[in-house]
């Protein structure tokens, strides 16, 4: 029984593009519109169709040309899409509410969608070289090649930019700590001189007053304890006779 070359089987350079929110169905219908087209004739289709899918499928295709490009040393300009399919995934099962305590089950299909480039045949690179040369222009693949070639070198630029952007950034943040961090150490250090002078200050008003208060006793133990009938504190003048009320009261006469 004789059988045909597999899918995972067939000659060139692949790119696969897994879980791809869309039905395979959708993605097939694209597909069927590049295959056996060349590269830049596939771009173009691509470009100018109206399915939503077109982004995800020349996305799968320009990363089968770089593929081919970096892995296996093909230029894009003699590529074409040798074959491309979409193969189903996983389904997401999801429910909406409807009348009478219903409810209706949506189906939301996945798909992986395959697409593999090969290399043009010696007598087809030579006939497409002639049509160039009689058209007096590039190609169509031609074009396509040298549009992906600036797009990835925007995006490398583009990259590269970013990361000297993010490391002066960083830089300029530990720059900044830096800064901080010399001037809470300078604070750090100013702050004990001035925290000595406030203590030396605060001791100094205490000894004040207990030097007061000291003179204020020693005043007091010279004149000794004051009389019960002195008054405002003073030595009660000797002459004047003290006279003892019955109340407990002392009184001076005149």
């Amino acid at each position: 029984m004789a059988t045909g070359t597999r899918t995972n089987e067939r000659p060139g350079t692949r790119a696969v593009a897994r879980h791809v929110r869309v039905s395979p169905s959708k993605a097939r219908a694209v597909l069927d519109l590049i295959r056996n087209e060349s590269y830049g004739r596939a771009a173009e289709i691509l470009t100018f169709s109206e399915r939503a899918v077109s982004d995800v499928i020349a996305k799968c295709l320009d990363s089968a040309v770089a593929n081919a490009e970096n892995n296996d040393g093909i230029p894009a300009e003699e590529l074409y899409v040798s074959a491309c399919y979409a193969d189903e995934g996983p389904t997401l099962k999801r429910w909406r509410p409807r009348a009478r305590g219903r409810a209706t089950r949506i189906n939301k299909r996945t798909s992986h969608i395959t697409i593999i480039v090969s290399r043009y045949g010696a007598d087809a690179l030579e006939a497409m070289r002639e049509r160039e040369l009689a058209k007096g222009r590039a190609s169509s693949n031609t074009q396509a090649a040298e549009a992906r070639r600036q797009r990835v070198e925007r995006s490398r630029a583009a990259a590269e930019a970013e990361a000297h952007d993010h490391d002066d950034d960083h830089d300029h943040d530990h720059g900044d700590e830096a800064a901080a961090e010399a001037t809470v150490e300078d604070q750090v250090v100013e702050a004990p001189a001035e925290e000595q002078a406030e203590d030396v200050t605060a001791d100094d008003a205490p000894a004040e007053e207990n030097a007061e208060e000291n003179a204020e006793v020693r005043t007091a133990s010279a004149w000794g304890s004051p009389p019960t009938g002195s008054r405002d504190g003073l030595p009660p003048d000797r002459s004047t006779p003290t006279i003892f009320s019955r109340t407990g009261r002392s009184a001076t006469t005149s």
